[in-house]
């Protein structure tokens, strides 16, 4: 077994409780950063939806100005 795979062997986070937390805390750091992924890509999604929004708004308002 290699050294890399010891801290995900079932028998060994039974015998050492602190190897479970170590592969918990890995898996913990995992989501955390896919969470932080999600969330941005959120907030890229928003800002491109105002911005959209503010040049659908911009250009209904130059027609408006234009049928006057």
């Amino acid at each position: 077994m290699t050294v890399g795979n010891e801290s995900l062997d079932p028998r060994r986070i039974a015998i050492v409780p602190i190897a479970g937390l170590n592969a918990t805390k890995m898996l913990l750091q995992y989501q955390a950063s896919m969470l932080r992924m999600w969330a941005n890509n959120c907030e890229l999604a928003a800002h491109n939806f105002d911005r959209g929004l503010e040049t659908f708004r911009s250009a209904t308002e130059q027609r408006q100005r234009d049928a006057a």
